[in-house]
């Protein structure tokens, strides 16, 4: 018997115009794609400006030296190298992030580094600027990206395994983010 809604079969699902039940417009999937771009462009861009802070001393920064002794004085073991790891992780999961390239695991690289800022920030309370709001957002933004996907305007679009993104990739991924923060939170005094 045809029918008006959309039809779905065992294999495949057909989705409908662009108007639901109610005659409203809804949203066009391009719309979300834009959306995920434009968190993926400011999240990632800001997490590879406070790598490069790390890394560099760019827009302010300590450098690796500088930053080296903040993590240092937060308990950190081998200040100047958990400055590196951080720094790069921060630049190049942010690039990455903000390409859409890899996106899973450059959602995790910044979920790691995040939950140590976390751990760092975690007794001055919730607000800025010396709570961790910052970054439980950054934290949460990253994980929803590696959930998600990139959308459509990504470079993972390119890559066969990564096209078409599943949710237990990004599962996968924030979990060895969780993972690989627990480890290195072991290490601080």
């Amino acid at each position: 018997m045809p029918s008006s809604s959309p039809s779905t079969t065992a294999a495949t699902t057909t989705v409908s115009p662009t108007r639901d039940t109610a005659g409203s417009a809804t949203t066009s999937p391009h719309a979300y794609d834009a959306g995920l771009l434009l968190l993926r462009l400011a999240l990632g861009l800001t997490m590879a400006a406070h790598g490069s802070q790390k890394l560099f001393g760019w827009f302010g920064g300590g450098g690796i030296d500088g930053t080296g002794q903040f993590f240092t004085m937060s308990g950190y073991p081998a200040g100047n190298a958990m400055a590196v790891v951080a720094g790069l992780t921060e630049t190049l999961g942010g690039l990455a992030l903000a390409v859409g390239l890899l996106t899973p695991l450059a959602g995790a690289a910044i979920v790691g580094t995040m939950v140590n800022a976390i751990a760092v920030t975690w007794g001055g309370g919730f607000f800025a600027p010396k709570g961790s709001e910052y970054e439980l957002l950054l934290t949460a933004g990253a994980a929803a990206l590696a959930l998600t996907g990139p959308g459509r305007y990504a470079v993972d679009r390119f890559l066969p395994v990564l096209r078409a993104h599943r949710l237990a990739y990004g599962a996968a991924a924030v979990v060895v983010g969780l993972v690989t923060a627990g480890v290195i939170l072991l290490l601080r005094k």
